[in-house]
């Protein structure tokens, strides 16, 4: 297998845009990414768009076509495909294209990843939502995620001791960290009472704990590493990429405080990076609930199964601390719409690593983790990436 780097980088901003379009934040994205990477539209040989659920959002199915001329390509003819895995989307997508260099097939591909969930009723975009979850055995009994995520947390609480402060600290670290990013949905500290204090979304979740609906667009530029100074001298390695799943449903796992399908991704990604989870600088987790945080960061080996929650509470994971998780602001801060949310960890990732992330920017950041999860847990991406 060829190596793979990442050469171009392009976001939007994330949060309630009304007056962008579906193609517009496509477009931006996209031609931010190109810009980035010196590459020119002559120079793709395919792309991968990860969109979790447009056809109910915006009415518009046929997303690869549509992103490929929305971004002025409709003439070049670029196999354009789109990649669906609920939340995981994203995260997905990166892996395609990140296989289609690796193996061969292609030398330069973007990766794009989309969704504007505001476009529709607070109420449809939770049953849309909801549709990545098991339809049969949970949404049809009016479960949520924020109550499948809920029964996660109780159970957590209930075998480690965790605390709904501790909880409250990830959405406060969280908040932190994305008032320093210009591109996210809520760049304002929040105090711990305030998190403590919001009102019950699924208990012990309150509305802090939630990641919120967001509409917004990320995209990547890949390229075979052996071609990257053709195009650009700040390329970023990819260095390890893990796929897991499970079953649909929480009910059918073996233990719900553990995401299995994180499990096996992280550890097919760290084998081929030949690399340990010490050995990470910096992560971005899939904090769609903050009890989601905790759970990752266990199950990616950074501290213990139970201790996620003592983690936070001894500053393991801020800013500063011994494993910086979602400088971005993750889900939780910066926002999630859910097609581009795996793309935007990956963005993310490749600023630290290029060290122009500005005040947000972690000290001697060589190795990072991109972490990202469709439903509750039954599909799960991993991606280790190191500065060149």
């Amino acid at each position: 297998m060829r190596d793979v780097a990442v050469i171009g980088i392009g976001v939007t901003k994330f949060g309630e845009l009304w007056d962008k379009s579906f193609r517009q934040l496509t477009a931006e994205a996209g031609a931010k990414a190109l810009l980035d990477s010196g590459v020119s539209g002559g120079d793709i040989d395919a792309m991968y768009i990860g969109s979790m659920s447009s056809g109910r959002f915006v009415g518009q199915e046929h997303i690869g076509a549509l992103v490929a001329d929305a971004s002025g390509f409709s003439h070049l003819h670029i196999p354009a495909t789109r990649v669906e895995g609920a939340c995981a989307s994203g995260g997905l997508a990166v892996r395609q294209g990140y296989l289609s260099i690796a193996s061969g097939m292609n030398d330069v591909v973007v990766v794009g990843g989309i969704e504007k969930m505001n476009d529709v009723s607070g109420e449809a975009a939770t049953e849309t939502l909801a549709t990545a979850a098991d339809q049969e055995w949970e949404s049809f009994f009016g479960v949520t995620f924020p109550g499948l995520y809920a029964l996660m947390a109780r159970r957590h609480m209930y075998e480690y001791g965790t605390t709904k402060k501790q909880l409250a600290e990830i959405a406060v670290k969280n908040h932190a960290n994305g008032a320093l990013n210009p591109n996210a949905q809520y760049q304002k500290p929040i105090k711990l009472e305030t998190a403590l204090n919001a009102t019950i979304v699924a208990d012990p979740l309150g509305l802090f704990d939630c990641s919120p609906v967001t509409d917004g667009a990320a995209s990547i530029v890949l390229c075979a590493a052996d071609k990257a100074k053709k195009f650009t001298d700040k390329a970023i390695k990819i260095i390890g990429s893990g796929q897991g799943s499970d079953t649909i449903s929480l009910h059918g796992r073996d233990h719900i405080c553990t995401l299995e399908a994180t499990v096996y991704a992280a550890k097919k990604a760290y084998k081929q990076a030949n690399v340990k989870p010490s050995d990470i600088d910096l992560a971005e987790v899939h904090d769609c609930f903050t009890i989601a945080e905790i759970i990752a960061i266990e199950d990616l080996g950074f501290v213990k199964k139970g201790e996620g929650g003592k983690a936070i509470e001894n500053k393991i994971t801020t800013l500063d601390g011994e494993i910086p998780i979602n400088t971005s602001g993750g889900l939780k801060a910066k926002g999630h719409p859910v097609g581009a949310t795996g793309v935007a960890q990956i963005v993310e990732i490749v600023e630290q690593l290029r060290g122009t992330a500005d005040k947000r920017q972690v000290k001697n950041a060589k190795i990072g983790l991109a972490h990202n999860v469709g439903g509750s847990g039954a599909t799960a991406v991993v991606h280790i990436l190191e500065a060149m």
